[in-house]
């Protein structure tokens, strides 16, 4: 089988500290990792995409930053230390800004289904408007295969991001706030079920036409209050029983989720938003599934209003996270 060339751009060196004295017990991410520019038939391995883009932010009225992000979440994940005898291959950044944000998003969809063959994916971003290519890119992935997979869509997230994309009363595009409205479009278009999960919900961030979306469309969600209120053990098991229901799981995170003495540097800021302790558990439960757990994404990391790295440090170690629970896949 030819290569298949990777339409990304490698714009980040991986380097950083390198104690000699321990061996090959030394090992941190930078020394694990290799950019790759061409997937080649024995390619294998946990793989990191970039997505450079945050029109759908700047649509969505939004502080836009996010699209300078992955190289950002890169270099806080270089140092990190690393325990897995699996590699991480590294495909570089898509988005272009001499293109459209659907033009972007088709194309990182392309990337992202080839790549799957190859190992799961967790893509840097860029705005939310990453969730639309990540579902569809694994969607075709699966349905190469299989025609009716049953995807499990678990968001975290202060934000439905069920607007509506397309009007005749005004004109609309999609945008960081449209991905799950265009993949609910998309799951009914296809037949395919539309299995949403969103976690850390606000009531605040979210209009009346919004809760009435999620309901007319059977979305299940947990709001931040009442992660702040309620002991864990009810919803927890309401996850465990959401992950049993279906094949396959794609977890974005859009880092608005936490409070904003964690988080800075996002978009929209939260004034409540989640702490780690709310967070850790439910996301602990779904890497315990990391035989399902195909595609993640992070979303909305904005370093142009970062305080002194906490929210790339905070992606970064919630990437290393997943990372390392994929790779226990290609053992």
């Amino acid at each position: 089988m030819s290569p298949k060339a990777i339409n990304t751009q490698h714009s980040f060196t991986w380097s950083g500290r390198d104690d000699l004295e321990d061996g090959e017990k030394r090992l941190r991410v930078h020394h694990v990792i290799t950019q790759i520019h061409e997937l080649m038939s024995d390619t294998c391995g946990t793989q990191l995409l970039g997505f450079e883009t945050d029109e759908g932010v700047s649509r969505n009225k939004g502080r836009v930053g996010a699209k300078t992000a992955p190289d950002a979440i890169r270099g806080a994940l270089s140092n990190l230390a690393w325990h897995s005898e699996t590699k991480i291959l590294d495909l570089g950044n898509s988005g272009s800004h001499n293109t459209s944000l659907e033009q972007n998003q088709r194309t990182t969809a392309e990337i992202i289904t080839n790549a799957l063959s190859h190992g799961p994916v967790v893509v840097l971003g860029g705005g939310h408007e990453i969730a639309w290519p990540s579902f569809l890119g694994l969607s075709n992935y699966l349905r190469q295969s299989e025609p009716n997979p049953r995807i499990g869509i678990i968001n975290f997230d202060a934000h439905f991001d069920l607007r509506e994309y397309q009007s005749e009363a005004v004109p609309l595009k999609p945008s960081s706030g449209t991905p799950f409205s265009q993949i609910a479009d998309h799951c009914q278009s296809e037949q395919l079920a539309f299995e949403y999960l969103c976690i850390g919900i606000s009531s605040t961030s979210n209009t009346q036409a919004l809760f009435d979306k999620a309901q007319r469309l059977n979305v299940r969600y947990i709001e931040d209050t009442q992660l702040l209120l309620n002991p864990h053990t009810p919803m927890l098991e309401e996850l465990e029983q959401f992950i049993a229901s279906v094949d396959y799981l794609y977890l974005t995170i859009d880092l608005d989720v936490f409070n904003a003495a964690l988080a800075p540097g996002v978009s929209a800021p939260a004034a409540i938003g989640l702490s780690i302790e709310h967070f850790y558990p439910f996301f602990n439960a779904i890497l315990q599934h990391n035989n399902k757990l195909l595609m993640a994404d992070i979303a909305e990391c904005n370093p142009t209003y970062d305080i002194d790295n906490r929210t790339a440090k905070l992606a970064a170690r919630l990437c290393w996270q997943m990372l390392t629970a994929m790779s226990k896949q290609q053992k």
